[in-house]
């Protein structure tokens, strides 16, 4: 789960000291670092969120806001992109964030997981994975054990080798092996369990010499600590007497989807702590205009119909309920149609059980209700199928692919046309204000700029909820207290002066919906 977070290690009743033996071990009351207890206060700071120009003044930001410990997650889809082909460059250059932090004079928390959750695709797995050859996520399954080892000790090793944990001088005073076991545990039992048991003692036999951590999995095994991740974590206790009580991750906010309101927690709840169908001409439609329906059904998150080459309309699902069904009646003519169904999704699920079997797009069923057979079900037809558009297939959101094509004249600029590339150069404001994208006049789609990649953006789903008075009495939830009903869940987009030239600086758009580019402009941030 992400947030800016909070590490606080508290008092429990014991001093029995564990049986690590290194210059980090812990007893009943705190984490010992060199002979002496303390209590840490921790934030985090994700890197591949950031870019290297900027973490130093991250870090530092947060030295001054009085944290002890940097904490981040170790996002394995950006390192290992392809199996066995690993990637430790730009903002996925995690020895050199892991440095920056020492010479700031903080330590960090390496939550190696390899599973992160994070609000972050696929929860941080590489979707390779999910086609390794019997693999089951997170349970005891051999491919997905021997696979997360194999990362698990590329990762330990190579802060070894760069000697970063503390024992060997490096800042590193915790690692932490899974991430968020319990509720896989409930949900597939026994399996899970045994998987919980064996990720841990994996863990501690890769000897850092630092103590290891499980959040939120009542069973870690000794001498893992199993800590807490919530909005309250007062009642919460080890499972042994012996180790201290710590609060991983204290929820003060909570992420925004779109077509959401924004989430937010008052301080003071916190200060204590393609297919073709035929149409005969004696169709029964054709006579009494009552046009047939064509319901398509998808596992999300957005699907746009076309027929024969017109676009009839879309569906969308949302964050609590991402599967959709679209349903409409579609006028066909006399001879052969044409169907196309574009499905989009906004990233794979990050949580949950089974992710070997999660999944996006068009899975049927897809039938036509009208003609003179009845309903015609066209899930099993001979169905054409592409991966990607276009525009991705030319890169036209890099320098070079951008100059591979040809682009209409701005007099000539579509507005509010679905399925478009726009493109245009400018110059970086001057100053040193942190920049942000204003996407406001937009639909739907995704932007870059000099082939980096800003985000996706969906100012026109707009966030519904009730955003009334907030009352954070009582135990607190994500929906107590909503802000932005009836706005662009996110309207802005953070652009890092690093990715920026002076001038002739390249912006391409996809646009899914249907906007007006003329209305996009660059912001200074106060």
């Amino acid at each position: 789960m992400l947030r800016p977070l909070l590490l606080v290690l508290l008092c429990s009743s014991t001093i029995w000291v564990s049986s690590v033996t290194a210059a980090v071990t812990y007893d009943s009351k705190a984490i010992v670092v060199n002979g002496k207890r303390r209590i840490l206060l921790s934030g985090s700071i994700h890197y591949p969120r950031s870019t290297p120009e900027m973490w130093p003044d991250l870090i530092q930001k947060a030295k001054d806001g009085g944290l002890d410990v940097i904490q981040t997650y170790v996002f394995w889809n950006g390192h290992e992109p392809s199996p066995g082909q690993y990637y430790f460059e730009d903002r996925y250059d995690l020895v050199k964030f892991v440095k920056l932090v020492q010479q700031a004079g903080l330590y960090v928390n390496l939550r190696i997981g390899p599973y992160v959750c994070a609000e972050w695709n696929f929860g941080g797995f590489p979707v390779w994975l999910k086609y390794v050859p019997g693999i089951s996520f997170r349970t005891d399954n051999g491919p997905f054990k021997a696979a997360m080892q194999k990362f698990t000790e590329k990762i330990v090793n190579m802060m070894k080798q760069e000697k970063l944990f503390e024992p060997q001088g490096g800042p590193i005073i915790l690692s932490q092996i899974e991430n968020e076991l319990d509720p896989v545990e409930y949900d597939i039992g026994a399996p899970a369990k045994a998987y919980g048991q064996w990720a841990g003692k994996m863990a501690v036999a890769l000897n850092t010499g630092v103590p290891w951590i499980m959040c939120k999995q009542e069973d870690a095994p000794d001498p893992v600590i199993n800590t807490c991740n919530a909005f309250y974590c007062e009642n919460f206790r080890p499972n042994k007497s012996y180790k201290p009580k710590m609060w991983t991750e204290a929820w003060s906010g909570w992420f925004t989807a779109f077509g959401s309101p924004v989430p937010y927690r008052p301080a003071e709840d916190l200060a204590f702590g393609i297919a073709s169908i035929k149409i005969g001409s004696n169709e029964a439609f054709l006579k009494n205009g009552n046009d047939p329906v064509l319901t398509v059904q998808s596992a999300g998150h957005f699907v746009n119909v076309f027929v024969n080459g017109k676009l009839i309309g879309s569906a969308y699902g949302n964050k609590d309920d991402p599967k959709l069904t679209f349903s409409q009646s579609v006028k066909l003519n006399i001879g052969v149609n044409k169907i196309a169904l574009l499905s989009a999704s906004v990233g794979l699920a990050n949580v949950g059980a089974h992710f070997e079997n999660y999944n996006v797009g068009v899975l049927g069923p897809v039938t036509l209700k009208g003609l003179n057979q009845g309903t015609v079900d066209m899930t099993k037809w001979k169905w054409s199928y592409k991966v990607g558009v276009q525009g991705e297939k030319l890169q036209l959101n890099t320098i070079t692919g951008s100059s591979s094509v040809e682009w209409s004249d701005s007099k000539m600029l579509a507005k509010k046309q679905p399925l478009s590339w726009y493109k245009t150069t400018f110059n970086t404001p001057e100053g040193n204000e942190p920049l942000a994208l204003d996407m406001i006049s937009m639909g739907k789609g995704q932007v870059w700029i000099n082939g980096q990649s800003i985000g996706r953006y969906w100012p026109a789903y707009k966030a519904e909820g009730n955003c009334g008075t907030c009352y954070y009495g009582g135990y607190f939830s994500e929906k107590k207290c909503l802000s932005n009903c009836g706005q662009p869940s996110q309207r802005w987009y953070h652009v890092p002066r690093s990715w920026l030239k002076a001038g002739g600086n390249l912006m391409v758009v996809f646009e899914e919906w249907g906007g007006d580019p003329t209305g996009i402009s660059m912001v200074k941030r106060g």
